[in-house]
């Protein structure tokens, strides 16, 4: 049994009386007295601190009472004298509001760890009692209100508030006093924004590690930087900070790892950069950086390189194939140039690399999985040539392999096919030849195919039923042959089966009808034969379906009518019999010409079906007779066509004005066609898209212009000789741009102030000129994300999403037909000097009359863009008013968050709605998607948007409210207005009873108003 305090006391007491010692024995008495009197002014203490959590974990308190002494409480640390020095309980499901003035009364108290809790409140201002505090950390938790003045903690050496839930005004100067501080974390925190780098932070000599990444910091990075030469760790990513990395960094020889991406950094890497050389993770990603890369060829511990989304140049230099630490590298959407060092990666256990979109040439490095660790390899969009090395048909790790839109050739190494781990092949876009072998078997994971636009050959091997995961399968374009093999069937979770262009022959498959989640058919230009399986009625998903330019024969399928198609195209086969009149239809117009054996009572272009089915000797004369003139007029018409092509020149070397144009006004012009064309140079572009250039124009009355300049066909653009060594589906692109088509028709007429406006078209034989206003803002992509990001207050945010919704009203609901904008999203949305919003870029667009009964077009291609794209894509290609609004709704969801609608911290396959919809279960959730840059007294305001962006993101479309619902609710969140909607189940809104003055902001409570009155 431990002896009491009174016990021990007593023993040295009489002890020293024994040596006659008064005098000692007097001093030790009060020693002892006054050790007493702390042990149990600590225990006080430490006893008020468990009462404060009373609701908490209880079995970590259980050791917390007073039959044991305090040194053995859990998460307690004594000093020698055995008094409390530390408290660490951290990670342990603490919740509740923190006295820290009080626990500060511990006399000896040096340490204090409460971080990854759930502490809330607001922390006292009187830290008086802190004063001999070492080591604080109340990070991870769920504060609120500002960080209290921390200049009292003279002795502070370790500080993390990170993720801790604080905003308002940081103490910056506070922080001067703190010279003793070795780290310091303060990153994840809403503090109000900073117009200038703290310069308090420079006077801390002895810092090792700081982060200070998303705590709203802005201006430049100062040259005194270089004074902290302990600093091993700097992290300073996810702000606002502008201007040249200073060359005063290159002082800072101990860093191990530097983080600076997501800012608006500019200029290029600075000079002394490669003084770093113990230097192991570098991230300076998503920023404005150019220049070349040189510097960098000294790090050689680097481990992981990540300079993706800037705006480098030149070639990767050829030492990185000499860095034997590095297994990540990450230099997408750069403008980098040359050949990739052929050591790269072949020294550690490498992990990915993503080169996509730069203009890199040569062949792929071939021992990146030397070690057989590599988990992705991404090398989209370059000009890589040769063939796809041996090596990485055997790599058992590897996960993603994308190697499309490059000019690689030679056979797909087989081992490729079949690797274990692999979940998406990507190699479409190149001139890659040879089978897809049986090795496709061991393919166990692999989702997506994607191989089309190749010079594949052979036939398909029936092992690839084997490869059971696969849900896409895009084989177009390609030199394939033989039969469908039966064993497709088997594919349960395929979704997109696409063979077009190749030259399958034999039968269709009637297992397909297996396949229960196929949405997807299209084997069009093959040499099908036989009759149309039946079974594909069975596939109640199916939402498309092409079997055109065959020679299919027999009746169509009566029940494909049970079948909701968007698309259904049989036309060119050798089809006979009757049309079934529930196919009959206006949105299957086209859907089955060129069958000249085919008869309807309801399709008047047909002839009209004889009483009986059988079929005269005159009627199959005839239709012999048609299908040899056909061809034999085809045959003409390619040969014609041939002789017009081979007279052409390269029309790249030639002039603009050496074109004969026709203009077309829209508008009273101030300008002529000679100054348009005298601008479109170079020097004056502004932007670049799939089907052209944007230039600035100026005039010589002072405006200014933005003209786009889109070529009519890809002979015009690239000269003949380039075409011919493109792929096929490239040579097939000719004739007058749709985009140009839609944009003038859907411009032409519209007068809305938040539309941009079209001046004129001016179109020649090769290429068009569409002319426009020019704004000056750039878009609101640039503005929130881009290299111009700007800071953008709430009211201007909220007056951007209010214009631009007006816009899209307009068009839905204002035009004599409703228009489908089909690509909503906030680089389409460009700003004037004022800032405000005009919607732009209407290549997309579509009358909803037309979109319904022109499913060819609505169909071949995915109207959107990655991120915005509504749901329903993914089960059918309908363009509705609802699919608009759904984009419309990530574009509020990015002027809320000022998240992109896909960023890496999203996670894999995860984009910026389900991000948002994962953080709605608490209130604490929702606040933390609001943008750091929102000051906290308007946080309301913009979750009043977020919710609006969470109706108009719903995942069905009738759900939805409308346009003009939307612009109501937009105005009602007004900034300081109270407002409660709800959506009715026809997707109007209107305005919640009773709850103008008392409406609850917790978004768990709204869901749950808001899905009720739907239900109901």
């Amino acid at each position: 049994m431990t002896p009491s305090v009174t016990t021990i006391h007593s023993a040295m007491l009489a002890a020293t009386l024994s040596r006659n010692n008064l005098t000692s024995a007097l001093s030790l008495l009060c020693f002892l007295s006054l050790l007493s009197g702390i042990k149990s002014d600590d225990l006080q203490i430490l006893l008020k601190f468990k009462s404060a959590f009373q609701n908490s974990n209880s079995q970590l308190f259980n050791s917390w009472n007073l039959e044991k002494p305090l040194c053995t409480f859990t998460g307690i640390i004594c000093n020698t004298n055995s008094s409390v020095a530390g408290i660490e309980l951290s990670n342990q499901k603490l919740s509740g509001i923190l006295p820290l003035d009080s626990i500060c009364q511990l006399k000896s108290l040096e340490s204090i760890s409460l971080g990854f809790n759930s502490l809330y409140g607001k922390v006292m201002e009187d830290l008086r009692n802190c004063t001999r505090l070492k080591y604080l950390d109340l990070g991870n938790n769920i504060f609120t209100g500002s960080v209290p003045d921390l200049s009292l903690l003279s002795d502070l050496q370790y500080l993390y508030l990170n993720k801790s839930g604080f905003s308002g005004t940081f103490p910056w100067k506070s922080l001067g006093k703190l010279n003793g501080l070795v780290n310091l974390s303060l990153g994840d925190n809403s503090f109000e924004p900073t117009a200038e780098f703290p310069n308090e932070l420079l006077s801390l000599t002895n810092l090792s590690d700081l982060y200070l990444s998303n705590c709203s910091l802005g201006g430049k990075i100062p040259t005194g930087i270089g004074n902290l030469v302990e600093l091993k760790n700097l992290e300073l990513s996810y702000n606002n900070i502008t201007g040249e990395i200073p060359a005063d960094i290159g002082k800072l020889t101990k860093l191990w790892q530097l983080e600076l991406y997501n800012n608006r950094l500019t200029g290029k890497l600075p000079i002394g950069l490669r003084n770093l050389t113990n230097l192991a993770n570098f991230d300076a990603s998503t920023n404005c950086l150019e220049g070349d890369l040189s510097e960098l060829k000294f790090l050689r511990n680097l481990v992981s390189l990540q300079l993706f989304e800037n705006r480098f140049t030149g070639d990767i230099p050829a030492e990185f194939g000499e860095f034997k630490r590095l297994v990540s590298l990450s230099l997408y959407s750069n403008n980098l140039t040359g050949p990739l060092p052929q050591k790269l990666g072949s020294w550690a256990n490498f992990d990915f690399i993503d080169v996509s979109e730069n203009f890199f040439t040569g062949p792929i490095p071939p021992d990146m999985c030397k070690r057989g660790t590599m988990k992705k390899l991404l090398m989209l969009q370059n000009n890589f040539t040769g063939e796809i090395p041996d090596s990485y048909a055997n790599c058992p790790t590897l996960l993603r392999f994308r190697v499309s839109k490059n000019s690689l050739t030679g056979k797909v190494p087989a081992g490729i096919w079949g690797l274990p781990a692999v979940n998406i092949i990507d190699i479409e876009f190149n001139q890659l030849e040879g089978p897809i072998t049986s090795d496709i078997n061991t393919a166990k994971n692999l989702t997506q195919l994607f191989a089309g636009n190749n010079q594949l050959n052979g036939e398909l091997p029936e092992q690839i039923s084997e490869a059971a995961s696969l849900v896409s399968v895009q084989l177009n374009d390609n030199h394939l042959s033989g039969n469908i093999p039966a064993t497709f069937g088997e594919l349960k979770h395929l979704g997109n089966l696409h063979f077009q262009n190749n030259m399958f022959s034999g039968s269709i498959p009637e297992s397909l009808g297996s396949c229960l989640s196929l949405n997807d058919i299209n084997m069009a230009n093959n040499s099908l034969s036989g009759k149309i399986p039946s079974s594909l009625s069975t596939l109640q998903s199916l939402n498309a379906l092409d079997l055109s330019h065959n020679q299919l024969s027999g009746q169509i399928p009566t029940t494909l009518a049970s079948v909701r198609l968007s698309l259904l195209d049989l036309s060119h086969n050798r089809l006979a019999g009757r049309v079934p009149p529930s196919l009959s239809i206006a949105a299957y117009n086209g859907s089955f010409a060129g069958n000249p054996g085919l008869c309807s009572s309801e399709i008047n272009s047909f002839r009209r079906c004889p009483p009986n089915s059988g079929k005269s000797k005159d009627v199959r004369t005839l239709i012999i007779c048609f299908a040899v003139g056909s061809a034999i007029l085809l045959v003409a018409l390619v040969w014609y066509t041939y002789l017009r092509k081979s007279e052409k020149d390269d029309y790249q070397d030639r002039s603009l004005k050496e074109e004969s144009w026709d203009l077309k006004s829209f508008h009273v012009l101030t300008f002529t066609e000679e100054e348009i064309l005298d601008s479109i140079k170079e020097e004056n572009i502004i932007g670049k898209g799939g089907s052209g250039k944007v230039y600035r124009v100026p005039l010589s009355n002072g405006k200014e212009l933005a003209v786009k300049h889109i070529w009519n066909n890809l002979e015009s653009q690239f000269g003949r000789k380039k075409i011919r060594n493109t792929t096929p589906i490239l040579r097939k692109s000719s004739g007058k741009s749709k985009e140009f088509d839609a944009e003038v028709q859907t411009l032409s007429s519209i007068r809305h102030v938040n539309v941009v406006k079209l001046y004129c078209s001016i179109t020649s034989e090769d290429s068009s000129l569409l002319v426009y206003e020019y704004l000056p803002n750039g878009s609101l992509w640039d503005r929130l994300h881009g290299c111009r990001k700007t800071k953008l207050d709430w009211n201007s945010r909220h007056e951007i999403a209010v214009g631009a919704a007006k816009g899209l009203e307009y068009l839905h609901h204002g035009c004599s037909r409703p228009l489908i904008h089909r690509d909503v999203k906030s680089s389409n949305i460009l700003l004037d000097e004022f800032l405000k919003p005009r919607i732009a870029d209407f290549g997309l667009a579509k009358n909803v009359v037309q979109a319904s009964n022109d499913g060819q077009s609505s169909t071949h291609v995915i109207a959107g863009t990655h991120g915005y794209i509504a749901p329903e894509y993914g089960y059918t290609y309908k363009v509705t008013e609802k699919s608009d609004v759904y984009s419309f709704g990530v574009v509020l969801m990015e002027l809320v968050t000022g998240k992109r609608p896909i960023e890496p911290e999203f996670g894999e396959n995860r984009d910026i709605v389900s991000w948002v919809y994962s953080n709605l279960k608490s209130r604490e959730g929702v606040l933390s998607l609001v943008d750091s840059d929102i000051p906290a007294a308007l946080r309301e305001d913009a979750i009043k948007v977020l919710k609006i962006a969470v109706l108009s993101t719903a995942r069905l479309p009738e759900l939805r409210p409308t346009m003009r619902s939307v612009v109501q609710m937009l105005e009602e969140a007004e900034p300081c207005k109270l407002v409660g909607i709800i959506v009715t189940k026809d997707g109007a809104s209107k305005r919640m009873d009773g709850l103008d003055d008392k409406f609850d902001p917790d978004f768990s409570s709204f869901q749950k108003i808001v899905y009720q009155k739907i239900n109901s």
